[in-house]
């Protein structure tokens, strides 16, 4: 009788598990699922070799970067201190004023591909307010995901050193 109970009780929990809602033993979502959105820039923060560290958006950072189903991306990054333009016409800063702009501000925009293995987005650029960097592939390492958390390594940037970048999941 107890075999035949053990039994039983087996089938249903075979069954159960099978038709369990979501699933709970099936596979996580790829890393690509995972980064469809839209993300809020936290931190960016660049190491050197020498141990120097900058942050050239500032302690609080703005920006967003974009993940598309489609594979495509955007990213703006801004320091939240950029000056206005004394003239009030966008092409005639001063000197001074075309500098912090350049320093404090980067955009790019275009495709994005990832493998999954080495958690490694590529990003491909088609347009960017540094041209130095298109037609160059920008390797990231994810370090960390959640639903409301990304965090990257640009592991060879244009100046040197390594960047990291953080986010938060824009509902």
């Amino acid at each position: 009788m107890n075999r035949r109970i053990v039994m039983t009780l087996s089938a249903v929990a075979a069954v159960g598990f099978a038709l369990f809602p979501g699933n709970a033993f099936s596979q996580q979502k790829s890393l690509k699922d995972q980064l469809i959105g839209t993300w809020s820039l936290t931190a960016w923060e660049q190491t050197y070799k020498d141990g120097r560290k900058d942050q050239a958006f500032g302690a609080n950072p703005k920006g967003i970067q974009t993940f598309e189903p489609s594979g495509r991306f955007t990213l703006v990054f801004l320091k939240p201190d950029l000056p206005k333009v004394a003239s009030n016409d966008r092409v005639t800063p001063t000197p001074e004023e075309a500098m912090a702009i350049a320093k404090g501000a980067i955009a790019y925009y275009g495709t994005y591909t990832v493998e999954e293995a080495s958690k490694t987005v590529t990003l491909s650029l088609e347009g960017t307010t540094f041209s130095n960097q298109n037609g160059v592939p920008q390797k990231r390492v994810v370090t960390a995901i959640s639903a409301d958390e990304l965090k990257y390594r640009s592991p060879t940037s244009a100046s040197g050193g390594v960047i990291e970048v953080a986010f938060k999941r824009l509902k």
